[in-house]
């Protein structure tokens, strides 16, 4: 094979070293890809128990029992050289979340030369304590880049949701995000052109915008710290963060395991916050929720939302106790399985579905529909 196939290339990478009788072996860059792609997903335990054995030569997917020719610094270089870059992030969240390669997040040379992503920011989370100071500064400037760039994006989306609502009378202010398709496309008719089967737009229509009215409400975000929930743990201080000091809203952060720890003095520091945060270790979800029934100070102007994957580790019986009081003295009790950008719950669905017959609203949610959810709720 040759790097005129790059076809075959392509499918020699796909099918391993089983199919080079008909493709050849890899060569040039196909082969340090494939070298690559061994180092790491050699070490899959399904080869094992196919009688496939990882080490092998560099090029190779079976065979031999000597030492990787790669160390986690030479791979990163590789896979940074090689492949392009959503490769190279999909890679080292496997390097680190499937097969727990920690030197990726412990070894100040590895960490000098990964990408920023939110699959490091949650290795970080998880192996922090593993690390020694030098180690643990250089991580905290990474887990600084991810959260400014998710605060960059997030802050958007989540304080549009508290702009104002639109109304239906017309308005001379010509801006963008109220532009009105619908009576524009009306106003407009005249102008069709035939020949060219479009409408010319010569008077656009805009809506106004009224701010809501707005009283004073609380929003207590309880989110369980446990490892399974590192994503959103992350995505709730940052929306905690952007939710902050916003009017009509008072915001409380509290994380939990089998303790709880109020983290709502941090809500403007997230990477702060998120440096405090242990991950792993049992869960209460009935002492979280008894603790955020404690701050509700008007129980009719407080949304309680409990982040967690329902797997309750303490009083199942309590738990559902104190979500149904908080219910009927007229709180919003929100139960979401999921608080990030997927929204892609993993979750006890026996237990989420006791607390949504006593009237919890259960879900999975983006930061952003949080955000919508909230504001909708106080501009009533």
């Amino acid at each position: 094979m040759t790097e005129e196939n790059p076809d075959l290339q392509r499918w020699r990478l796909i099918l391993g070293a089983p199919a080079e009788k008909h493709t050849g072996p890899p060569v040039g860059d196909g082969a340090g890809r494939d070298e690559a792609l061994n180092w790491l997903y050699g070490r899959d335990p399904e080869l094992a128990r196919r009688g496939v054995r990882r080490g092998g030569s560099p090029g190779s997917r079976e065979g031999g029992d000597g030492p990787s020719v790669l160390t986690t610094v030479d791979w990163l270089d590789a896979v940074h050289r090689l492949f392009p870059r959503e490769t190279v992030e999909r890679l080292q969240r496997d390097a680190v979340e499937r097969f727990e390669i920690l030197d990726v997040v412990t070894d100040p040379e590895v960490l000098a030369r990964i990408e920023p992503s939110q699959s490091l920011l949650r290795a970080v989370l998880r192996t922090k304590h593993l690390m020694n100071p030098d180690v643990l500064a250089l991580a905290r400037k990474l887990v600084e880049q991810v959260i400014r760039e998710l605060m960059a994006k997030l802050a958007t989306e989540v304080r549009q949701s508290f702009t104002g609502t639109r109304a239906r009378r017309p308005s001379r202010f010509k801006q963008a995000r109220n532009f009105d398709f619908r009576s524009t496309i009306r106003a407009n008719l005249g102008n069709y052109q035939p020949e060219q089967r479009r409408v010319s737009i010569e008077e656009p229509r805009f809506y106004s915008r009224t701010r809501r009215a707005i009283d004073q409400w609380q929003l207590v975000l309880l989110v369980d710290q446990s490892g399974s929930m590192a994503g959103s743990v992350i995505h709730t201080a940052v929306t905690a963060a952007c939710l902050w000091g916003l009017p009509g809203l008072r915001t409380h952060l509290v994380a939990f395991d089998t303790s709880v720890v109020d983290l709502t003095d941090d809500v403007t520091d997230p990477v702060e916050l998120l440096m405090k945060v242990q991950l792993g270790g049992g869960t209460d979800i009935a002492k979280a929720v008894r603790y955020g029934a404690g701050l509700v100070d008007n129980p009719r102007r407080s949304i309680v939302a409990v982040i967690t994957d329902f797997y309750e580790g303490g009083d199942a019986h309590q738990l559902i106790r104190t979500v149904r009081a908080l219910v009927e003295q007229g709180t919003v009790v929100l139960g979401l399985a999921a608080l990030d950008e997927d929204a892609n719950p993993n979750y006890d669905r026996t237990t989420a579905g006791r607390l949504a017959d006593v009237g919890a609203q259960v879900g999975a949610m983006t930061p952003s529909q949080l955000a919508n959810f909230v504001a909708e709720r106080i501009g009533r």
